[in-house]
């Protein structure tokens, strides 16, 4: 392969645009003796003679002709090139795309994307509101975010996760439950109630969890209507069709005011995760867990 540099290229196009070495050496603010030394370095490495002096500058031999009908488009390509390559590097770098649904993440999300643009200079963070996490998935595997708050689990492997916040579970009650007066609840005193099920689950895994099921005695939660929305949920709360086990956060962001919200003492913890693809900037990623979990007050050495 012909090892061609690039400056030299260039310099002979200039000489080959003027003939004559002192304009040529003058516009590229070079003396004459290095633009002399450049062309004769590109002549060596191509094998050939590009031009020739005479006593009223230079000539281009066939091959000169040849080379600057050709490099004047290889240099421009290269220019053209670089400056793509530049823009997918700040594309990729200067800009992280966040998915987040409201109920899950307003409480922090802005505080967040403020705090990464805080710590990485020139880094914009893209905030995109979608209602629900099937939403956020599909975002990512598209390509259209680079990551996005969920729940665990998430139950689909080609998604990667960091745990940010741990969120205690509540169970929403209809008005006038045989509960409703108590402070708190167990699993076991509502073996009975059938779960209102929103229809955003990615995987079985994920849906069980939010039945929290296997119950402690082993059993499958009774399962109630499923329906077609989070905001749905709590209506159908209210109309007594059923309870609905959520993350603690959801209480505050959709409350109801003839629904009752209770701590489930014995349920296990909702972990909120941030989750990216293997095309995500790795750097990045890296930065916003660090920064989420200063935010939620989470340490980074608990699990996940």
């Amino acid at each position: 392969m012909i090892d061609v540099d690039m400056r030299q290229l260039q310099a002979f196009l200039v000489v080959a645009q003027e003939l004559n070495i002192t304009r040529a050496s003058a516009r590229l603010h070079i003396t004459q003796q290095t633009l002399s030394t450049q062309i004769q370095q590109l002549e060596r490495a191509i094998g050939v003679t590009l031009l020739v002096r005479t006593s009223r500058g230079v000539l281009l031999t066939p091959a000169g002709d040849e080379l600057e009908r050709g490099g004047g488009a290889v240099v421009s390509e290269l220019g053209d090139l670089t400056e793509r390559v530049r823009a997918a590097h700040r594309g990729r770098l200067g800009r992280l795309r966040l998915a987040c649904c409201p109920y899950a993440t307003a409480l922090f999300a802005t505080e967040v994307a403020d705090a990464m643009e805080a710590a990485v200079p020139g880094l914009e963070v893209e905030l995109t509101s979608v209602p629900t996490p099937p939403d956020e998935l599909a975002l990512l595997l598209s390509g259209e975010a680079d990551a996005a708050f969920m729940w665990l689990p998430v139950g689909d492997s080609r998604l990667n996760h960091a745990s940010v916040r741990s969120d205690p579970r509540v169970v929403a009650l209809p008005p006038g439950h045989r509960l409703a007066e108590r402070d708190s609840v167990t699993l076991a005193d509502l073996a009975d109630e059938p779960v209102v099920r929103p229809d955003i689950f990615l995987s079985e895994e994920n849906l069980r969890h939010w039945l929290a099921e296997p119950r402690p005695d082993g059993s499958p939660a009774l399962r109630g209507p499923a329906v077609g929305k989070v905001e749905d949920c709590l209506m159908a709360v209210a109309r007594g069709k059923g309870v609905w086990l959520a993350p603690e956060p959801l209480s505050r962001w959709v409350p109801v005011t003839n629904v009752r919200w209770l701590p489930v003492s014995d349920a296990a913890p909702s972990e909120l995760a941030l989750v990216w693809t293997a095309r995500a900037s790795q750097r990045l990623v890296a930065t916003m867990i660090a920064e989420v979990r200063k935010v939620t007050g989470r340490s980074g050495d608990q699990p996940g």
